[in-house]
């Protein structure tokens, strides 16, 4: 069973070894158990305090033993920012059903589809939003992502992350982050998996600003989930592969590079249980903004305006008095790509399903549909509990490109748009 220790962006020390850890300095002569002493940086050398972030890792061998003499692999579905799809198609809002698990052996990393992509990874700035399917472990091979973090939110089966740092259990309800350059090993926990993913290229994602709301509530850093040190000592040959540049790379390796023995520093994996979020809302009427129900965001060199917010839309009471309860119609300069974990979700009560994605794009209205408006504009106001439901955003302030992948696949709902069909004119043009 995978063990932690709390806090978000906290300054961790652990060991799997008694006395692994160098005291007093980073890198001795000759380090304890006789590791090797390597640095993974997170930010520039020069960063301001708060914002720099770097681990020391003391491993049975440097990671150059690991990642070198690379040739070219193939992940075509894995796309990457800037990418203009050649499939000709009108803006549009968007909506899809599941990703069906395939029929064969399909690991994690095999399983990225993106459908969506903002901004331009080697400027280190935007977002790839889209699914995974996995239907095995990947065993001996490993993986590293250089062109960004990735955040992963399961919504059908659990997975075991192996990562340099140690191991982390996560399922559905719960999402894990792998910072950019951390290697990793995914295996499947109970079954085929499927869920989503977000690659983050910007700035790593911190707790947003509570503002007026104070020191509590929204997510708490000591609910976040650090692993303490676990190590592979292994000689099997193995294969690690990478993401750079929006291209992936594989070369062989004779051990794992999960041998870090003990580590230290604020630049590591985690994991958060969503059930733990603290949402706040109207205490008497109106319905607030969507970010009261923000849980990370990657911030940009816009004051206040994320690269990307992470937001959720969990179970809570409702109790504002006159007032249309659901989320309003509304056009926004944020992009927003949004999934269901479980239940359903109040403002697309039919037609969008766990394991589903819609995608509302900068300045392309939307709102509830024709079902959610009669139902909340008839509906009695008493106190009410939003109960078994889990939906969230990826959210960017920059336009978010569909992938030739999203468009053609056959899950695409072509006549989502419909869902306002029903909508009425309701002008009273001879009110009394």
């Amino acid at each position: 069973m995978a063990a932690y220790m709390s806090g978000f962006g906290n300054e961790f020390e652990s060991e799997a070894l008694p006395g692994a850890l160098p005291k007093g300095q980073n890198s001795p002569q000759r380090c304890p158990y006789g590791l090797y002493a390597e640095q993974l940086s997170g930010s520039a050398f020069t960063a301001p305090q708060g914002a720099n972030r770097r681990s020391w890792l003391y491993r049975i061998r440097p990671s150059v033993m690991h990642a070198r003499n690379f040739r070219a692999a193939e992940l075509p579905l894995w796309e990457t920012a800037p990418c203009r799809t050649t499939t000709a198609h009108p803006i549009d809002q968007m909506r899809w059903g599941p990703t069906p698990l395939p029929d064969g052996a399909v690991t994690f990393i095999e399983g990225v589809r993106i459908m969506t992509t903002a901004g331009d990874a080697d400027a280190r700035i935007g977002m790839a939003a889209g699914v995974y399917v996995a239907t095995r472990s990947m065993a001996a091979t490993y993986f590293y992502n250089a062109d960004g973090e990735i955040l992963i939110a399961p919504e059908q089966g659990a997975l075991i992350f192996d990562t340099e740092f140690g191991h982390i259990d996560v399922g559905p309800g719960e999402i894990c982050v792998l910072p950019r350059g951390v290697k990793f090993r995914v295996s499947l926990k109970d079954g085929p998996a499927r869920g989503y993913l977000c690659e983050n290229y910007g700035a790593p994602f911190v707790l947003p600003s509570r503002g007026v709301i104070g020191a509590n509530g929204l997510a708490d850093a000591r609910d976040f989930l650090t692993p303490v040190a676990a190590f592979e000592d292994s000689q099997r040959p193995s294969a690690m592969m990478v993401k750079w540049g929006g291209r992936f790379y594989v070369c062989d390796t004779s051990g794992s590079p999960l041998d870090v023995v003990a580590w230290h520093g604020n630049y590591a994996p985690y994991k958060y249980d969503l059930s733990r979020f603290c949402p706040v809302g109207a205490l008497l009427f109106d319905h607030p903004d969507p970010s009261i129900f923000c849980v990370l965001t990657s911030p940009s060199t816009q004051a206040g305006v994320g690269d990307v917010d992470f937001v959720i839309f969990t179970q809570r009471w409702q109790v504002a008095e006159h007032t249309f309860r659901p989320p309003w119609f509304h056009m926004n300069v944020m992009s927003e790509f949004m999934g269901l974990i479980f239940g359903a979700y109040e403002a697309k009560p039919s037609g969008f399903v766990p394991g589903g994605v819609s995608l509302h794009n900068a300045m392309l209205p939307h709102g509830p549909d024709a079902a959610a408006f009669e139902i909340a504009t008839h509906a009695e106001l008493a106190p009410a509990k939003l109960e078994n439901t889990l939906a969230f955003m990826f959210e960017s302030r920059l336009s978010q490109h569909p992938t030739h992948f999203a468009l053609t696949h056959e899950s695409r709902q072509a006549d989502y748009a419909a869902c306002w069909d029903g909508l009425p004119d309701r002008f009273e043009r001879q009110r009394p």
